[in-house]
């Protein structure tokens, strides 16, 4: 009698707490979100992931804070920080493309796997470009690898950081053509522009949002573009792909929730900021950065991963990139 007594009870505090946990779930949220970006702020990122806390805010009737935790290779101190949290979609990460597809490839030391977290939504993409000195006798992506081949090892290139989307872009035209081209590893954009300007270095990959000035002002010369097509902005300038049929190099910024969350809690979440980036006067916003809005579903973002390691990771291993 006692212990039939004692497994009933046991089978109603299952019920009771399993109950509990999907009335916690359906009723989600009902405090104040966290969403954490491993960048500094002020930058397109950091604009981009506001924006969607917006979104989230009024979508769910929860007030988002945004709070910047940059340090660590790649953002690692804050992506961390999520990774590690409850997963209950309270606490939350708007991070880089690289930071979920090839974080542990790059940093095979690292005790935690990003790729692991569950994805919510790309807020955002926009490709790499290619710039270069105004004097470098180069117009197009043609005209910059017949040079490099015909002076090996004579032209040096910058960019963000080891690891970053422009080392890898440069890395991926080395991978794509044999040429010889010396990196340049500097602690951000800032002052990989500052020394292309300054003529310290011959050529620099990187962002439209980060250079649109310098490039009208005619300061920097652009001369290709890493996405499938040419840009709307700058349409007489090639993609890259034109001359390497394949060559692709963009990033994009993604939110994400730590391993486990609840698909429902997660969900919610992404309906929440696809739902805000189809109107009309956020899409205005987003295009205003010089990016393409996104809002895709979960599944939508992880393809996005997947193909970003499957591009990525070939690539690192023939240059041997890691990141220390």
């Amino acid at each position: 009698m006692i212990r039939q007594f004692t497994h009933r009870l046991l089978l109603a505090l299952v019920f009771a707490g399993s109950a509990c946990l999907a009335h916690a779930q359906s009723a989600f949220p009902t405090r104040q979100i966290t969403m954490i970006v491993p960048l500094p702020a002020g930058g397109t990122a950091d604009i981009l992931a506001r924006i969607a806390a917006e979104q989230i805010r009024d979508g769910l009737g929860q007030n988002v804070v945004v709070e910047n935790r940059p340090g660590g290779a790649g953002g690692m101190v804050g992506t961390e920080y999520v990774f590690r949290a409850d997963p209950d979609g309270y606490t939350i990460v708007c991070a880089p493309q690289l930071t979920f597809s090839i974080f542990t490839k790059l940093n095979p030391r690292i005790a935690f796997d990003p790729g692991t977290m569950e994805p919510v939504s790309v807020l955002a993409t926009y490709p790499a470009i290619l710039l270069v000195r105004p004097d470098l006798p180069v117009a197009n992506p043609g005209e910059l690898i017949a040079y490099a081949k015909a002076n090996p090892g004579k032209l040096n290139y910058g960019s963000q950081g080891v690891g970053q989307i422009g080392h890898l872009a440069i890395e991926q035209l080395k991978y794509m053509t044999r040429v010889d081209l010396v990196h340049v590893p500097f602690r951000g954009s800032a002052p990989a522009i500052t020394a292309i300007l300054g003529g310290q270095i011959d050529v620099l990959p990187d962002l439209l949002p980060a250079t649109k000035a310098h490039i009208e002002s005619g300061k920097l010369k652009l001369i290709g573009v890493a996405s499938s097509e040419r840009m709307k902005l700058f349409p007489n300038a090639p993609a890259v792909s034109e001359t390497l049929p394949g060559f692709e190099a963009d990033t994009w910024m993604g939110v994400a929730a730590p391993p486990g969350t609840p698909k429902d809690v997660v969900k919610k979440l992404s309906d929440a900021i696809a739902q805000g980036f189809r109107k009309p006067e956020v899409r205005a916003r987003i295009l205003a950065l010089d990016v393409e809005p996104g809002g895709t579903t979960p599944e939508g973002m992880r393809e996005l991963i997947t193909k970003s390691a499957n591009r990525w990771r070939p690539v690192i291993e023939a240059a041997k990139i890691t990141i220390q």
